[in-house]
Order: C-alpha cells, then sequence, then structure tokens
C-alpha cells in the first residue's frame, strides 16, 4: 500500500545563532515505515534532537534523544510506523547545539557535499601543472566546485589574458588553475592547503 506523507510544518530551535539554517530535514518511505533524516549543511559536528507531533502514526514513547550528526553528512534520526489506511501528518522541532554531548547517540552517517563560504570555480588552462591534484582533492572534500576549461570558452580566456597582462604573472606563465573564489581570482594558489587559507580568510 501507497501511503501519502504530508509535513505541516516545522518549527526549529538552536543554541547557536545560525544553525537553524544548517540541519535540512528530510523523509524517505519504506513500505509502512517514514524514516526521517537531518542533514548538516556546516563544517562542524552537531548534536540534534528533534520531536515529532501529528497523526496516522506510531512512534516510540521514549523520551527524545540527541543524536550526532556530524559536518557535511545525513544521518537518519528517527523512524515513525505509518497506520494501515492512514495519511500521515506530522509537525516537528528541532533543538540543535555544537555543544556536544558524550550521551549523544552515532547512528551511521551518510557524507554529503555542502557550498563553501565562498563558491570555488577552477579556470582551467593548458598549462595547468597543479589541476588534477587540485581536482583530485577537492572531489574527495565535502565541497561544492565548479570547473571551466579555457580552451573551450575562448571569451572567457580572452578577459583573463587581458586581466593576467597586468600582473607580475602573465596567463602563459600561470602553472596552477586560475580559482575564483567569491568573485576574486587567484593564480598563485598550487594546494588544496593553501584553497582552505583563502577561502577561510575574512
Amino acid at each position: 500500500m501507497k501511503y501519502s506523507i504530508i509535513v505541516l510544518l516545522f518549527v526549529c530551535t538552536t543554541s547557536l545563532f545560525g544553525q537553524k539554517e544548517s540541519i535540512e530535514i528530510t523523509d524517505e518511505t519504506s513500505r509502512n515505515h517514514l524514516f526521517l533524516y537531518a542533514t548538516n549543511t556546516s563544517e562542524v559536528d552537531l548534536d540534534v534532537t528533534m520531536t515529532v507531533e501529528g497523526s496516522g502514526f506510531r512512534q516510540s514513547t521514549r523520551k527524545p534523544r540527541a543524536y550526532r550528526v556530524p559536518a557535511a553528512s545525513k544521518v537518519q534520526i528517527m523512524s515513525l510506523v505509518v497506520e494501515r489506511g492512514k495519511t500521515a501528518r506530522y509537525t516537528y522541532e528541532l533543538e540543535v547545539t555544537d555543544s556536544l554531548s558524550r550521551r549523544a547517540l552515532r547512528k551511521p552517517a551518510t557524507a554529503v557535499k555542502i557550498d563553501p563560504k565562498k563558491p570555488i570555480l577552477l579556470y582551467l588552462t593548458n598549462n595547468c601543472t597543479t589541476c588534477e591534484q587540485m581536482i583530485q582533492a577537492l572531489d574527495s572534500s565535502y565541497y561544492n566546485y565548479r570547473t571551466l576549461v579555457l580552451e573551450e570558452k575562448p571569451e572567457i580566456k580572452e578577459t583573463l589574458v587581458k586581466v593576467f597582462a597586468k600582473t607580475v604573472t602573465p596567463y602563459d606563465s600561470i602553472t596552477n588553475p586560475i580559482i575564483n573564489l567569491g568573485g576574486k581570482l587567484y593564480s598563485e594558489i598550487g594546494s588544496y592547503d593553501e584553497l582552505l587559507a583563502k577561502l577561510n580568510e575574512q
């Protein structure tokens, strides 16, 4: 039997400003179960406590427990049993904190990609000797990023040639990816660690 799941409302409370937006709640159905997942889109581990109310389902009568949701990960934090022939209608409230407790429950976490503090765009040139290394590092990280092969975009390449003609390192001498980091261009970043340092600059 197929069940219809309706989310009516959610209310979040948090002990740290901004963390409300760092936790996203999604659900998945499997037979007569509704699984609720918390996705942490921040770069710090969080403890998440979820309280659910509604109709058309059964849940544990135990007091809600905090679950550890690591940075850039997704964790199942609740399972509801949908009653036969009923439509699950629920609201939820979250308590989110970065004051991690030893008592928080730990369940398997799935890594997710998150947006960095500043958007990352790599312009790839023919002379680049560190591009492959940078791409591999970013693929292994939890950051979303984009790449653009400049030989396939001659109009953008021409613009960058003009930009770097005015610098100490002209375009043809650049051996790193040209990195657009939040709208600012860098040609001297040759490693992932250097990229992180620039990303975290205020």
